[in-house]
């Protein structure tokens, strides 16, 4: 088996923080117990572009249990925990491409090492994967049955490719699920990001005007948080709707170039290139915080801040980066730009991820199931996924629900019935 990873003397510790994470993951644990059963992915080889953490570790599993041959690598430079990949290479035998911090060049190494191994079905965050296989490895796409995508990012990337008709194969979304984006999305970014800037900062949030850029389903989650812990709120956004209901909520709205003055904390949440620029950065006062909590590093434009500083002074505290721009005034930005609730904290909790990737080791069963019969589009997830992890996850958490009365079942299926 081929891995590279930065240290195999981790694997003791990584097994404990997988299991730790695999307590709090019941509906992913029934889903395992049942691909463990019937192989629904025996003899598919598997390539998954992930944030290696905890939780992704028991969807590897969960994958492995089903009988894919998967191979696993970071779709991020930060997230990855050291010891839960040494783990999944010594405990579990999963082939992981993935080390804390690898450089550009070693990111993409790891990327072309998951497609050397012609997978059949691919799983991304970020749609690195499926983008490397139009423009690096086309012969690849063949043999490829599907993609699941679970990222806000990636859907728009690939809905951008099946516009311009070069999507080579059936993508299923599974960030689109309610199962996903309404809780991991709101619930998960919301705190972990907070936590992240905490962890990076010991910044106290009470008091504070924090800047949040997008209304999203992550930025409303943020916004909510930050609000929790105090925080005098503004959103920045360019969707009429989202500003109409951010103000609804109660947070003020307005122009990136009219908060910027005001903030002590912003943090992006868009998807979208260059949301933080230098004439933002211009108008905020010495001391404030700069983050991201989009999937890539390209929110704040970290090259035009830095050709508008006097110097810059790397690790100020770990995560923190201090950009001098004048005698009298500093910003800090957390993370050089990457995803924050990775980089400073360890992504979102587990409870919330098993929503996710049991809808995402659910998808890949489904899509294999269609072989054949979905188009090279981006697919939903079919609501009978979403309804029996929502199930499944009441019943874990010990709560019931009322059921339709044979009655009530005829009045919302018919017409005739009015006044």
């Amino acid at each position: 088996m081929k891995y590279d990873i930065a240290n195999a003397n981790l694997a003791a510790g990584g097994v404990k923080r997988i299991e730790w994470a695999y307590n709090d993951m019941p509906v992913l644990q029934q889903v395992m117990a049942r691909f463990g059963k019937e192989k629904p992915l025996k003899g598919l080889r598997m390539s998954a572009c992930l944030h290696v953490t905890a939780e992704t570790a028991n969807l590897a599993r969960t994958l492995k249990a089903g009988g894919a041959d998967l191979v696993l690598c970071a779709s991020n430079p930060l997230s990855t925990q050291d010891d839960v990949a040494a783990a999944l290479v010594k405990k579990y035998g999963i082939s992981v491409h993935a080390i804390h911090g690898e450089d550009n060049k070693t990111y993409y190494k790891h990327i072309a090492s998951a497609l050397e191994h012609k997978p059949n079905v691919t799983m991304d965050d970020g749609a690195d994967l499926v983008t490397a296989i139009i423009t690096k490895y086309p012969n690849l796409h063949k043999q490829v049955i599907g993609s699941m995508e679970e990222t806000t990012t990636g859907v728009i990337r690939l809905r951008a490719m099946e516009k311009d008709g070069v999507l080579p194969f059936p993508i299923v979304a599974v960030n689109d699920a309610d199962t996903k984006h309404l809780f991991d999305n709101r619930y998960g970014t919301g705190q972990s990001t907070l936590d992240g800037i905490i962890r990076a900062t010991d910044a106290l949030i009470a008091g504070k005007t924090v800047v949040v850029a997008g209304y999203g389903w992550c930025g409303r989650g943020f916004a909510l948080r930050a609000r929790g812990h105090g925080a005098n709120v503004i959103v920045t956004e360019i969707d009429e709707i989202k500003a109409l209901e951010a103000s609804m909520d109660g947070f003020r709205v307005m122009p990136m170039a009219a908060a910027a003055s005001q903030g002590d904390i912003f943090c992006t949440l868009t998807g979208d290139m260059h949301v933080v620029r230098p004439e933002h950065v211009r108008k905020m006062k010495s001391g404030a915080i700069i983050c991201n909590s989009g999937h890539f590093d390209i929110e704040i434009d970290l090259k035009g801040i830095a050709k508008i500083a006097k110097k810059i002074i790397r690790g100020v505290r770990n995560n923190v980066d201090e950009y001098v721009l004048s005698a009298n005034k500093s910003v800090f930005i957390l993370c050089d730009g990457r995803l924050v609730n990775l980089g400073a904290a360890e992504g979102h909790p587990a409870c919330v991820m098993d929503m996710s990737f049991a809808t995402q080791a659910l998808a890949s069963e489904w899509c294999v199931k269609q072989k054949g019969k979905l188009g090279a589009v981006v697919n939903d997830v079919p609501k009978a996924i979403d309804k029996l992890v929502a199930t499944l996850k009441l019943k874990s958490m010990g709560v019931a629900i009322d059921k339709l009365t044979p009655a009530q079942k005829k009045y919302l299926t018919s017409w005739e019935m009015g006044t």
